[in-house]
């Protein structure tokens, strides 16, 4: 890689981190809806089983399967009232760290990054760690999310519970 190319890389991974940990502060002050205009209207959150991180909504059951659609009623939903699990609203603190970005054809990238995700909720806390998986399209105004996939790494989920928040 020339020094240009690895100057640009590094401004590249900059443009996107900041993009994730804008995303991560989205998340943290329940600006659900602001969060969701970062999505396509074709894009999709997963979240696989604990057990299988592999798993393909095609062909395996998911925590979460999530198109616009269903994330557009998930935020809905997780603003309301009527969510129990999550009124009032838990307190959470998204940490992302070592984001690794790959260009890809078409304008796309592929990010992959760390993640821990602190939530306090009724005196209880629960830490959920593991992986993101990213495919974003650049677009004039900085980035947008084609796919998101939160990997969890941990064993089991009886130490958090469920997974009522936005990993």
């Amino acid at each position: 890689m020339t020094a240009v190319a690895s100057q640009r890389h590094v401004f590249l991974r900059q443009q996107v981190e900041e993009f994730l940990y804008a995303e991560a502060a989205l998340l943290d002050t329940w600006a659900l809806d602001d969060w969701l205009l970062l999505f396509d209207e074709d894009a999709k959150y997963e979240v696989p089983c604990n057990d299988a991180l592999d798993g393909d909504p095609a062909r395996d059951l998911l925590l979460i399967d999530d198109n616009y659609l269903r994330l557009a009623a998930r935020v809905t939903r997780l603003d309301s009232r009527r969510a129990h699990r999550e009124y009032p609203h838990s307190r959470t603190n998204h940490q992302v760290f070592n984001v690794r970005v790959q260009d890809l054809p078409a304008d796309e990238l592929s990010v992959n990054a760390s993640f821990t995700v602190w939530r306090f909720r009724a005196g209880r806390t629960s830490c959920y760690v593991g992986q993101y998986h990213y495919r974003l399209r650049r677009s004039a105004g900085g980035f947008r999310i084609a796919v998101k996939r939160a990997e969890l790494d941990m064993t089991d989920l009886r130490s958090v519970g469920d997974v009522a928040i936005i990993l």
